[in-house]
């Protein structure tokens, strides 16, 4: 019985050294793995954007400037007249250059009041869905809020 119980300690410390080893080794793969993709990347990105690099930040600038005033021309060529009414209200647009199509969101910033059980829930509906002609995505959600933050309306773009 001594013998038995003895050799079960050494089975149970044996697997117990092995499976401490594996921890060890498992680990260390992933950061190897990890870690030379990312060496690799860093010097392709910045030789192949050096001269990009400041036109890349003006777009950025530009962009951002721009992302209102681009979805209120939107809605002045093909939205309809509520929906042309409901512009005159946006005060600001984000996140409608930044796309991954895996789970994207943008915010469209209004001057109403009220929130989701205010008197203006109809015209976030209205943004909302004007935004989901202008920009497209898998899986977009784009966000109404109004003048005190909270959310007017949301919908899928």
């Amino acid at each position: 019985m001594t013998l038995g119980l003895l050799a079960a300690l050494v089975v149970v410390g044996g697997i117990a050294s092995v499976r401490g080893g594996e921890e060890g080794t498992t680990e260390a793969k992933p950061d190897k793995k990890a870690a030379a993709p990312a060496e690799d990347a860093e010097p392709q990105s910045g030789a192949k954007s050096g001269a990009k690099a400041g036109s890349a930040a003006e777009d950025g600038k530009q962009s951002a400037k721009s992302q209102t005033e681009q979805f209120k021309a939107h809605i002045e060529e093909t939205g309809t007249a509520q929906q042309k009414e409901a512009a005159k209200y946006v005060t600001s647009v984000t996140g409608a250059d930044k796309r991954n199509d895996i789970m994207d969101s943008a915010e469209i910033h209004t001057d109403y009041t009220g929130g989701l059980t205010g008197p203006h829930n109809g015209d976030g509906k209205l943004l909302a869905s004007a935004f989901a002609t202008w920009k497209h995505s898998k899986n977009g959600l784009v966000t109404v809020y109004d003048a005190e933050g909270q959310v007017l309306s949301n919908g899928n773009y």
